[in-house]
């Protein structure tokens, strides 16, 4: 395999802020776009800042989130998109379910979070969305990509298996050389018929200490990051910059540098 073409292995998308993954096998992009659903709702912690009638990019602190609330890493979130609807299960067992176009719906699950997260909250909680809006930890609509083999040398350094969930990657990908994609930066992915552009590497936070299958704050991934590469960076955002599919399997190719 050549230096700057690897393999999808998996896709992801997370339709709640905070909450895990969906796996895709196969997804349509729109440039511009984030995946379709893609932390298209969030929720609010306590009162918030947040504007359905006027979408901003807000920190992630307004939110729920597995940086500080490793707890919702103990819910297992199912999502329908033919109803938009989001169930929640623990240990298996479902604990909540609604329809998260409607309010009721909304206020199903609220009403879960609020007992279940009552130590993280500062208020009660509040399902947020608007059309078109994703609740991304970065401004500009985008993917998060990360390279397997970049995994598996960081097991090496830190002597333990790493789950490759805890980045929370919208795209994996598998490649004999690790840490190669922090060189693509400025430059073009084409992935299956579509096409975008590395925008930045992945500062990572202490979210990632946290073990995505036990929600145990059970590692310093930062921390390890920056004692054996001199950076907190792993992943990385690109933008979408030209429609297509994409799926499990394709080829990723990394071009010339982006115009």
């Amino acid at each position: 395999m050549q230096e700057g073409s690897a393999l999808v292995t998996a896709l992801y998308r997370y339709p709640v802020k905070g909450l895990t993954a969906q796996r895709l096998d196969r997804v349509a992009l729109t440039a511009g776009e984030a995946i379709p659903f893609d932390r298209a709702w969030a929720i609010e912690n306590g009162p918030g800042r947040f504007d359905p009638e006027a979408p901003k990019h807000l920190p992630k602190v307004a939110f729920l989130m597995l940086m500080r609330d490793e707890r919702l890493a103990t819910l297992s979130a199912e999502f329908d998109e033919e109803t938009t609807t989001l169930t929640l299960r623990r240990d298996g067992k479902q604990v909540a379910r609604g329809n998260l176009s409607t309010r009721i719906g909304c206020q199903m699950i609220e009403q879960f979070i609020a007992a279940y997260m009552k130590d993280s909250l500062r208020g009660p909680p509040k399902i947020v969305s608007a059309p078109g809006h994703s609740f991304s930890d970065v401004a500009t609509k985008c993917l998060h990509i990360v390279n397997l083999a970049s995994v598996r040398d960081l097991e090496r350094a830190a002597g333990r298996a790493i789950d490759p969930m805890r980045f929370r990657p919208n795209v994996v990908f598998d490649s004999d050389t690790p840490w190669v994609e922090l060189n693509w930066v400025g430059k073009t992915l084409g992935i299956g018929t579509a096409q975008l552009e590395v925008i930045d590497r992945t500062q990572r936070c202490a979210a990632t200490n946290v073990d995505p299958a036990t929600a145990t704050r059970d590692m310093a991934i930062p921390a390890i990051l920056e004692r054996t590469r001199g950076h907190s960076d792993f992943g990385i955002y690109a933008r979408i910059t030209e429609p297509g599919e994409i799926a499990v399997a394709d080829e990723v190719v990394a071009n010339v540098e982006a115009e």
